[in-house]
């Protein structure tokens, strides 16, 4: 057996790409790992291990702890992770969501072409500057007040549609079809209601982002066809979440839970793990805070891609209905739901925590969209802003290995500080422009030098690993031509 060890925690190989940490001492179930020897030793760099193998100790936590191929080191969960726990006798753990519930991303697919944008690409990135709202704090495309964030808050996207910013075919293409109706607003605390007032339809800063992507190459034309994807077409992408609204939500909950469960954050590794047990008020609460959150973000995406629509209008002199911009797919890769799997031959109700990983149902899931349910769930998964994206389909075998999931991004092996010392911002934009025909134009340099993509993992070999096991099948890959940052 090949076995790996890494600051004291040894990994057995069970099959090609699929590594274990055994189950020993207080560990409820074994750890498993998803990778690649390159990856692994990227993974095996920092704490995610250890992170990893701390999140086994969650109460009620069935099957095993799973690592995606793109992950690193986050706060007491690792970000790729995936931990699913019985919503009986376990519990839910904000930590293991994220403090940024619903980041995610959405592509929306167009008509144009390669061709239709060169010599246009300083235009079009000045104007969706200029018109999306990115970077730390305030400022979005709409204005609200209490009433209205309570109403996105517990319509999601249905409110975007009342209002005009969206269109039925949005709401079809979304997970969820854009809401949650577990939402709870009253849930949400006045202090996060305050933060998010003025922040619907913004980035943020950090590695959220908006591009304009080029499609190089299609694997699985049948697939692809579904999807509306063909080569040397025009897409966008858009990456952010809930914003200020949905880190003082985890923070209020964290909180909440230290107090009222210390008992069982004795028994936890680490407080970054605080959960809260399966059936008490703070479990629920908190549940119907975090869907709440979640139709938050997709309302947030939504106003973004309704924004870009009418800034690709200015910019190319057509209605956005004539260039074809349509929503291809929205998914969310920070959330926990309640969902039916099977384990041990017996189907449980269990609380499904994806941090840094994508929700990855194969073909003819009920929960897939019926545009899409023949082929399976649409998966999108960003490389870097130097490297290409790719689209994905849910595969086969992601139900058995990872409970329907799969990678998220290309995943970080260099911290922010220690991206600002190794690159300056300016010179990445120089040599994206020259070098690749990239445009990119963010609030500041240090932001660049954060999101260089010297600080990314090889998205390719991510993606390889996830179609290699089967949970995650190549359908496209994407290049960027514009980019904006906060």
């Amino acid at each position: 057996m090949t076995t790996r060890e890494f600051d004291g925690i040894t990994l057995e190989q069970v099959r090609e790409y699929v590594w274990e940490i055994p189950q020993e001492g207080d560990m409820r179930v074994p750890a498993r790992v998803l990778a690649s020897e390159p990856l692994l030793e990227q993974i095996g760099d920092d704490l995610t291990l250890k992170q990893l193998k701390n999140s086994t100790h969650l109460p009620g936590i069935t099957k095993y702890a799973i690592c995606m191929p793109d992950g690193h080191q986050g706060y007491g969960f690792p970000v790729g992770g995936v931990g699913a726990t019985d919503t009986e006798t376990g519990c839910v753990s904000p930590g293991a969501i994220g403090y940024d519930i619903n980041c995610g991303v959405r592509m929306m697919r167009t008509n144009l072409t390669y061709d239709d944008v060169q010599g246009k690409e300083e235009e079009l990135v000045e104007a969706l500057f200029a018109n999306v709202p990115s970077g730390l704090g305030g400022g979005g495309i709409v204005e609200t007040d209490r009433e209205t964030i309570n109403d996105i808050l517990a319509r999601g996207m249905d409110w975007a549609l009342e209002e005009g910013w969206a269109v039925e075919d949005d709401l079809e293409h979304c997970e969820d079809e854009g809401v949650r109706y577990d939402a709870d607003p009253s849930a949400v605390s006045q202090e996060a209601k305050e933060r998010g007032r003025n922040q619907v339809g913004s980035l943020g800063s950090g590695n959220h982002f908006l591009e304009v992507q080029r499609v190089t190459d299609i694997y699985r034309e049948d697939v692809a066809d579904a999807y509306g994807l063909e080569p040397n077409q025009l897409v966008v992408l858009i990456h952010c979440g809930s914003r200020g609204l949905g880190h003082q939500t985890c923070t209020d909950y964290l909180r909440k839970i230290e107090k009222r469960h210390g008992d069982l954050l004795a028994d936890l590794p680490d407080k970054e793990l605080a959960a809260a047990p399966a059936g008490s008020e703070l479990a629920e609460q908190y549940y119907g805070a975090m869907c709440a959150c979640i139709n938050f973000a997709w309302t947030n995406r939504q106003l973004i891609m309704h924004r870009t629509r009418q800034v690709f209008e200015k910019v190319f002199g057509r209605e956005w209905q004539d260039m074809e911009m349509h929503l291809l797919y929205d998914v969310a890769h920070n959330i926990g739901k309640k969902e039916i799997h099977e384990v041990e031959g017996e189907e449980r109700e269990l609380y499904v925590h994806r941090k840094g990983a994508t929700r990855a149902f194969p073909a003819g899931h009920p929960e897939v969209p019926k545009a899409y349910r023949d082929v399976g769930q649409p998966i999108i998964i960003p490389g870097s802003m130097g490297a290409g994206s790719y689209v994905l389909r849910g595969g086969e075998q992601s139900l058995d290995l990872t409970f329907g999931s799969t990678a998220h991004g290309a995943g970080r092996i260099m911290s922010r500080t220690q991206a600002k010392k190794e690159f300056w911002g300016g010179d990445v934009q120089d040599d994206l422009q020259e070098t690749q025909q990239i445009y990119v134009k963010a609030q500041s340099g240090a932001t660049v030098a954060e999101e260089a993509p010297g600080v990314y993992k090889d998205v390719d070999e991510v993606v390889r690993v996830s179609d290699a096991l089967g949970i995650g099948d190549k359908v496209a890959r994407t290049f960027p031509v514009v980019n904006i940052k906060g």
